[in-house]
């Protein structure tokens, strides 16, 4: 039987979706209703389901963003599940997702539409995507979905960070950071030869940095390029990097491993 999980801050929408999913599907089981990111990525998780309906737009952690985080947290046989978005985006912004690896359905959501969602599920689960495309499907995905959500203006990029390092302040050329990795509320900032801390977002910080020569390559960690050494994978498959001057080793979500593959 294929098992699915509902993610939606709207009780009603929640309930309407999932008994319009037991009209079309009636051998769909709904293992769980989650009323936002993060307890369907904690849910997702401890239940593996096949398939994910996800809203984009929802309190605390977005659809996009519990996505991501699956796909970083997601380890073990069970395949990595099918995903669809459920969002208010008109016809025009979501032609975006045609091309994209999942499906979506808009709201108010039409039982037509939702077949035709069916439709597609039941075939890609029937021939689910050949492992070594998962990556570059998942990355294909994330980077659409992104180019749909609010842009905002690019800042001035960051040529010098100011970084406390004990009762100090330091200024610290961004060119000479290796790394930058968020610790709780504050991001360390490594360079070859020493660390130090800023209060600052990873998210907030990133749009500030060269995305030529800095790349995030989790949630949590973004890494000079150019301090790259090599790339490979641990006991487990996951993509690790090998950093020049740095002892760290820092895994590469799924998102982001395809950046990696020809090295």
């Amino acid at each position: 039987m294929t098992r699915a999980l509902i993610a939606e801050d709207e009780p009603i929408l929640a309930a309407v979706l999932a008994k319009t999913l037991q009209r079309l599907w009636p051998e769909l089981e709904i293992v769980a209703t989650a009323p936002n990111g993060v307890a369907a990525v904690e849910q997702a998780l401890a239940l593996r389901p096949d398939v994910l309906f996800l809203d984009i737009k929802m309190p605390g952690q977005t659809g996009l963003e519990a996505a991501e985080e699956l796909a970083e947290r997601w380890e073990g046989p069970a395949p990595f599940p099918q995903v669809v978005f459920v969002t208010a985006y008109d016809e025009f912004a979501v032609q975006a997702f045609e091309r994209a690896a999942a499906d979506y359905v808009l709201k108010p959501v039409s039982e037509e539409r939702l077949a035709r969602t069916v439709e597609r599920l039941r075939g890609r689960l029937q021939a689910p995507v050949e492992a070594q495309h998962e990556d570059t499907a998942l990355a294909q995905l994330v980077g659409q979905l992104q180019a749909l959500l609010p842009q905002v203006a690019v800042p001035e990029r960051l040529t010098m960070i100011r970084a406390a390092v004990g009762s100090m302040v330091r200024m610290i050329p961004v060119s000479e950071v290796v790394l930058f990795q968020a610790v709780d509320k504050y991001v360390n900032v490594a360079t070859a030869d020493s660390e130090a801390l800023i209060r600052l977002p990873l998210k907030d910080l990133l749009p500030q940095l060269d995305p030529q020569e800095f790349q995030q390559i989790n949630r949590g960690t973004v890494v000079n390029m150019r301090c790259v050494a090599s790339a490979g994978r641990d006991t487990m498959g996951k993509v690790v990097l090998n950093l020049r001057n740095r002892p760290e080793k820092p895994r590469v979500s799924p998102v982001f491993a395809h950046l990696f593959r020809q090295m």
